[in-house]
């Protein structure tokens, strides 16, 4: 059975997301009864929610949302990603709504819709590194050139758990390995970060991909970090760009066909349920 470390649900009824009009593939409903009927048929026994940009006022709203759903007797959600801004000093106060609400496993600021130096603010890093020697994890959302930063922030909190979302968006139209992979061995180096290969075929060419154009990326994020720190995640929606949540799953068996039970047991959910005690 599967874990899915990344659902987004979208609800537009409910709450605001600014980014998803300039994405109209997107731009739409992604509820639980739809995404749950698919879960069921593709073996995904449970899943975390992971925030999806709301506009910054909506981020407490959001997480009530998810904690709401997972509430109803037929939910597999396990967990909530909540988003956060690291970079002002309201962050403490989400911290607190954290600690009042169990659902909420982590936290997640998408980085790579913003300046570089957002990350390397001292008000930023202090207060990721608040999460230290916490069960909550934080998510690095970041393309391939802000992977050395990312790394100087890991290094700036080496107590709090950090995931590495999409193998850190490979280039993976291109076809070109380096420097990514370079930068994906300097990450893997650091033993308080876990890598989530998740979506990986929507950063191809999405008419032509095919296994061979999105192996070489996949086997090197394993071969970095090693089966006991790799986890698995759909992207949903934003799989659908490259096919859709029973094509990534297909690929996920497809890819680990000859690894051992064991090996694909902890990558399919064991490594997620032992991190965030699901």
């Amino acid at each position: 059975m599967l874990f899915d470390t990344h659902l987004h649900l979208i609800y537009p009824e409910k709450l605001n997301y600014p980014w998803l009009k300039s994405v109209p593939e997107l731009n739409g409903p992604n509820t639980l009864s739809s995404y749950s009927k698919k879960a069921k048929r593709l073996g995904i026994s449970g899943c975390l929610h992971m925030e999806v940009d709301v506009a910054p006022q909506q981020i407490v709203k959001e997480t009530e949302l998810i904690s709401e759903l997972m509430k109803e007797p037929t939910s597999i959600i396990r967990g909530v990603i909540s988003a956060a801004r690291p970079e002002n000093s309201k962050f403490a106060q989400l911290l607190e709504v954290a600690q009042n609400n169990k659902a909420i496993k982590g936290f997640r600021r998408v980085l790579h819709t913003q300046n570089d130096k957002l990350s390397m603010s001292k008000k930023f890093r202090d207060n990721i590194k608040l999460l230290s020697n916490t069960d909550l994890t934080f998510d690095l959302c970041v393309l391939p050139h802000q992977l050395l930063a990312a790394v100087e922030l890991v290094d700036y909190c080496p107590h709090v758990n950090f995931i590495l979302d999409h193998c850190g968006v490979p280039n993976i139209k291109s076809g070109v390995l380096s420097p990514w992979s370079n930068h994906i061995n300097k990450l893997a180096e650091r033993p308080n970060v876990i890598a989530k290969i998740s979506g990986l075929i929507a950063y191809g060419d999405l008419q032509e991909w095919g296994l061979d154009n999105i192996r070489p990326y996949f086997d090197h994020t394993v071969s970095a970090f090693g089966h006991n720190r790799i986890i698995w995640g759909s992207d949903s929606p934003v799989c659908n760009l490259g096919g859709g949540l029973e094509t990534w799953v297909s690929a996920t068996h497809a890819m680990t066909a000859d690894w051992s039970w064991s090996q694909r047991n902890s990558f399919y959910q064991g490594n997620a349920k032992s991190i965030w005690k699901v």
